[in-house]
């Protein structure tokens, strides 16, 4: 009877385990549906103001999009030696540094996630304020609009949230593919050519391509963004590794077609002084330039729903592997019965980002958010020196040259962390350090507790 009544126990307890119901192309449209974001319609400008000429600006996205590789190689290693869902929380504690996977997990709830959730969030409302001008208070009604309607899609099903995703993901690149396939027939050679540095510049060659290949950096950020949940993605050790490699090569394809064709059609001085080079480039194409402003509005909504849509799909994984671990809050790792996602982990994540949305600014959230992104990424990838030395790591792939790509990922995440430190807004830089400086004490707060729970068991 003792038995039964155990087993009855069981049988009703709330799962805390998540099914592997995604494919391939869920890990290509999450990859490539974080990275393809506003960082492109931002960054055009930017690079090519840093690179000087067209031929620079163009090799500057080549290189800038290679040099971006090893990033995501190092990903793919990890998540092929573990396929579960958590992403750098589980490199972290796999590598023995328990209290540093706390940090990761700590400073991702309270200073990456629902930040990137906001400001994808408020940047849609804006582009929409193009079309019906409203107060900036209405806007972030609307934003917070926008999270709930995700929020709901991701939280009934994660198939659906995966089909979804891999809808809005193909449905995005089409506006790009629009703009190098009509721009390919209207383009002067001359000017891609063209060597000679723009009124100006200060620096010219080698300087001025690594100058140009920093300004990239924005732009191939995300790429990693499955890893997170690797834990549902079928045959992990297979798809996980090509889905990584083949969203490196989307990615690179989009920018650099795209970067080509806007050097063939407009001078470097014009792409380098414009506020929004791409609806420049796109107003001189036929079809689609009599209505380049709103063609250009619509395709950055498209563009960033789809990231959006990314975010709220695969962050509130770090939250939920946490919990299960116990170094969380227990609640985020339930899993619906029905639905089969670990909501309320989502709920949370969303709620969060719509205080922040009433809370902040965009240019404050920018600097929050970048600053403790890059230092995780930066350790992430220090974890395969680590790793590699253990003698229990056995990833179903292992990237060539390990130690060297590994190496190039930590120096161009870490000169982009040197950089934050000159563009960002104060208040979201002290903000960010907070949230740094408070996680370690919390772990040992967590721990001891959990070691009174435990005695008192």
């Amino acid at each position: 009877m003792a038995n039964n009544t155990e087993k009855t126990a069981v049988d009703t307890a709330p799962s805390t385990e998540l099914k592997r119901k995604l494919g391939i192309g869920a890990v290509i449209a999450l990859g490539v549906g974080t990275t393809v974001g506003s960082g492109i319609f931002s960054s055009l400008g930017a690079v090519a103001g840093a690179a000087g000429s067209a031929l620079i600006m163009l090799l500057a996205f080549l290189v800038g999009g290679l040099v971006q590789i090893p990033s995501n190689l190092c990903y793919a290693e990890l998540a092929s030696a573990y396929p579960e869902d958590g992403g750098q929380y589980i490199y972290f504690r796999e590598a023995g540094f328990r209290p540093l996977a706390f940090l990761c997990g700590w400073i991702s709830f309270w200073a990456t996630d629902p930040p990137s959730i906001s400001i994808m969030a408020l940047a849609i409302a804006n582009y929409l304020g193009y079309f019906i001008p409203v107060s900036n208070l209405t806007l972030r009604f609307v934003a917070v609009a926008l999270v709930l309607i995700f929020m709901f899609v991701h939280l009934r099903s994660v198939e659906g949230g995966g089909k979804f995703q891999t809808f809005i993901t193909t449905f995005k690149i089409l506006p790009f593919v629009l703009i190098v396939g009509i721009g390919l027939f209207h383009m002067n050679g001359d000017l891609i050519l063209n060597s000679t540095p723009m009124v100006g510049t200060t620096t010219t060659g080698i300087a001025a391509l690594l100058a140009g290949v920093s300004a990239t950096t924005w732009s191939f950020d995300g790429m990693g963004a499955a890893c997170y949940m690797s834990g549902e993605i079928k045959d992990p050790h297979k798809n996980m590794p090509r889905g990584l490699i083949i969203t490196a090569l989307v990615v690179l394809g989009l920018y650099v077609g795209l970067t080509f064709v806007a050097t063939g059609i407009l001078p470097i001085q014009e792409l380098a002084t414009s506020e929004a080079p791409i609806a420049l480039v796109a107003s001189k194409l036929p079809l689609i330039g009599n209505v380049a402003g709103t063609a250009t509005a619509v395709m950055a909504i498209i563009v960033i729903i789809g990231s959006l849509s990314s975010c709220i799909m695969f962050q509130p994984r770090i939250e939920y592997a946490m919990a299960k671990d116990g170094l969380f809050f227990k609640s985020f790792a339930k899993v619906h019965p029905k639905y089969e996602t670990p909501y309320f982990s989502i709920i949370v994540q969303c709620a969060v980002a719509i205080l922040l949305i009433f809370a902040t600014s965009l240019s404050d959230l920018l600097g929050y958010f970048t600053l403790v992104a890059l230092l995780k990424n930066f350790l992430t990838f220090s974890m395969i020196f680590v790793l590699r030395r253990k003698k229990n790591y056995n990833p179903a792939w292992k990237m060539p040259c390990g130690y060297l790509m590994a190496g190039i990922a930590m120096f161009m995440t870490g000169t982009l962390i040197v950089s934050t430190f000159v563009w960002a807004p104060i208040a979201g830089l002290i903000c960010a350090i907070i949230a740094v400086g408070t996680g370690l004490p919390a772990y040992y707060l967590w721990e001891r507790q959990n070691k009174k729970s435990s005695s008192t068991d």
